[in-house]
This record gives C-alpha cells, sequence and structure tokens, in this order.
C-alpha cells in the first residue's frame, strides 16, 4: 500500500502546477545580504565571506534546512561590487531539494554628500530535485534484528530539473537609514520536472525591507592611545515579501552594545487570514557578537523562532546560525575616497 502511495506521489510531482514551492527564508535575513537582495554585493566596501545555516521545525520530518555560503568584495575604482553566492535547500529526509550558484554585481551611485543608491543584478543556475531511490519500508526489516534484510526490487529514481533564474534589486541610503527593494524570479523560470507537459512556472518574489539606526552616546574600549570608541545603537527594522499567494512581514529591531547584539522581531501578518488561519508565524530572539578593527569585522549571531501559529512549540521553532567576516582590501598608498556605507545591521 504504502508502495503504491510513492508511486502516486511521484506520479503528481511531475504533474505542471504541483510544485508551488516558496522561496527559503532566513531570520536574520540582514546577516544574508546577498540572498536578500543583490544590491548589497560589496555594500562592507570591503572583501567579505559568509555562511549561514537553518533548520526551520527540527522536531518534525518534514523540517526544512538551508545552507548559503558567499563571497563579496567592493571594487573602488569602478564604484561597483561583485558577488557570489551559493545556495542548498533540503525539505524533509527525501524531500524536495534546490541547489544554486549565483553570480551578482551592484553599482554605487553617488546622488549627492547624504544620498547613495545601489542598483544590483543577479544570475543564478538552479537544480531542483526529489530524490526517491533510498525509499525503504517496513517489509524489508527483520522485525527483531531491525536490519535491512530484503531489498526491494523496485526503483524510483530520481525527478531533476535545472533552470537559469533572473533577480534584481535597489537600495538608497543615508547615514542613518535606507530603503530597499529586490525582486526575484523576474523570468519566472519553469520548474515542472516534466519539460512536455504545461509549464509550472515560478512565481515572482518582491521584497521591501528597510530602517534607521538611532545613534546613541558611544562606548569607551580600552584607555590612552588605544582608546576607541564602541558603537551604542537602537536600529528598528522591517521587512515584506510577497511570493505567490502568500506575504509575510518582518518588523522588529535591534540593540548594539558593542561587541554585544541583541534583536527580536515578530512575523506574520495578523490582518490577512490564509485558508481561515490567522497569519502569526513566529517570534524571533537573537543574540549576537560582533568584533571590529579597524581593517577587518567579524560578526557571529544565533536566532531562535518561537512558532507562534497552530503549528505550535512541537514543531521545534527554528535555529539559526550566521557567522560573517569582512577586510579591508584598498590600496594604502591611495588617499581615501569619500565612501558612505549601508548602516543596516549585519544580523
Amino acid at each position: 500500500m504504502r508502495k503504491a502511495f510513492v508511486l502516486f506521489l511521484i506520479i503528481v510531482l511531475a504533474l505542471p502546477g504541483s510544485v508551488n514551492a516558496q522561496d527559503p527564508q532566513f531570520s536574520q535575513f540582514y546577516a544574508a545580504p546577498l540572498y536578500l537582495n543583490p544590491a548589497f554585493a560589496g555594500s562592507t566596501q570591503q572583501a567579505r565571506v559568509g555562511v549561514n545555516y537553518r533548520n526551520q521545525w527540527p522536531s518534525l520530518e518534514a523540517n526544512f534546512v538551508t545552507f548559503s555560503a558567499y563571497f563579496d568584495m567592493f571594487i573602488e575604482d569602478k564604484n561597483s561590487g561583485v558577488g557570489l553566492l551559493l545556495m542548498r535547500d533540503r525539505e524533509g529526509q527525501q524531500g524536495l531539494s534546490s541547489t544554486s550558484v549565483a553570480v551578482q554585481y551592484a553599482y554605487q551611485l553617488y546622488i549627492n554628500d547624504w544620498l547613495t543608491f545601489r542598483p544590483g543584478l543577479q544570475a543564478a543556475f538552479f537544480n531542483r530535485n526529489v530524490n526517491f531511490a533510498d525509499l525503504t519500508f517496513g517489509d524489508q526489516f527483520n522485525p527483531l534484528t531491525g536490519e535491512l534484510e530484503n531489498p526491494s526490487g523496485e526503483t524510483f529514481g530520481d525527478l531533476s530539473k535545472n533552470f537559469v533564474d533572473i533577480s534584481a534589486g535597489g537600495i538608497f541610503y543615508t547615514r542613518n537609514a535606507w530603503l530597499g527593494v529586490a525582486a526575484h524570479h523576474l523570468n519566472t523560470p519553469n520548474q515542472a520536472f516534466d519539460d512536455g507537459s504545461d509549464p509550472n512556472e515560478l512565481p515572482r518574489k518582491l521584497s521591501v525591507h528597510g530602517g534607521v539606526k538611532l545613534m546613541f552616546k558611544p562606548g569607551v574600549m580600552g584607555s590612552g592611545l588605544y582608546a576607541r570608541p564602541q558603537e551604542r545603537s537602537l536600529s528598528p527594522t522591517f521587512q515584506y515579501k510577497t511570493q505567490g499567494e502568500f506575504d509575510q512581514l518582518d518588523l522588529g529591531m535591534y540593540l548594539t552594545l558593542e561587541p554585544l547584539i541583541i534583536g527580536t522581531w515578530y512575523r506574520g501578518l495578523p490582518f490577512k487570514s490564509l485558508e481561515g488561519f490567522s497569519n502569526n508565524e513566529s517570534i524571533v530572539l537573537l543574540v549576537g557578537f560582533t568584533k571590529k578593527r579597524p581593517s577587518d569585522v567579524l560578526n557571529i549571531g544565533y536566532s531562535y523562532d518561537f512558532t507562534i501559529s497552530r503549528l505550535g512549540s512541537g514543531s521545534g521553532g527554528a535555529h539559526e546560525v550566521s557567522i560573517s567576516y569582512s577586510w579591508s582590501t584598498k590600496d594604502p598608498r591611495k588617499p581615501p575616497r569619500h565612501v558612505m556605507q549601508i548602516p543596516c545591521p549585519d544580523f
């Protein structure tokens, strides 16, 4: 009976319109800058590497595990940033997986002394796969030893799909505020596993994100010639995103007491119900560490999503870790140029 169900599932997955997957999400969306918006490529005015890991609903078999790694740098002579983004997302033990490689380019346009605009473009190659090759069934195991003794002669194989994806974005920012817009999947690529069937287009995703940084009197680290200021600030932030029939709002703030960062925000859209249920997803808490030196910066963050939807706390919430490191690539022989960095948090 279960084998018949698996065969039915394979047929359903091959049908057009049957897979309407949403993009992966990060609670620490500013700690995944290249994933959020290609305009962030080179935004630190330095070279940067980073990784992100998220495990959503770890107590359920249908959990989501997402990993990303990125590199970007600023090319000062060209007022340009370039980036490389690797993504891997997997649903469940034998579920749908997606792997992508993206290249990005952003240009830094100085409008005046207090306003800068960064447009960005992204081209990505995607592979989506459903793996049925390693499925096992109860009648294949010895009930006394629990060992696999009766290999099945049935093979289901994999379903796989490759496609190219185009995205774009832009960010306006001052020294204390920013506002960005990103549009992913502009070409709405066909994600149907069966090329002979009607297309199943990946819906466009639109994201609007921004915030302000409120600076307080800085602290002081060290003494004498070795004294340097430590940032004290509060940053209210938001992100609204919509894709297909789904939309969502992240609303919260970050408190920076260098080297400590504390953050909290709400995810949901309570005034809009989904299939009769209130769209309340989670409350997110974050703790981060930052180590800043004149030529490099290290950021480490951990966040946990407390599930407040009807799914309940039994889902295990979501664990997320981010690490980034940036360093200067400027020629010390050249005089410094007028540069204004995006003031958004790194977590």
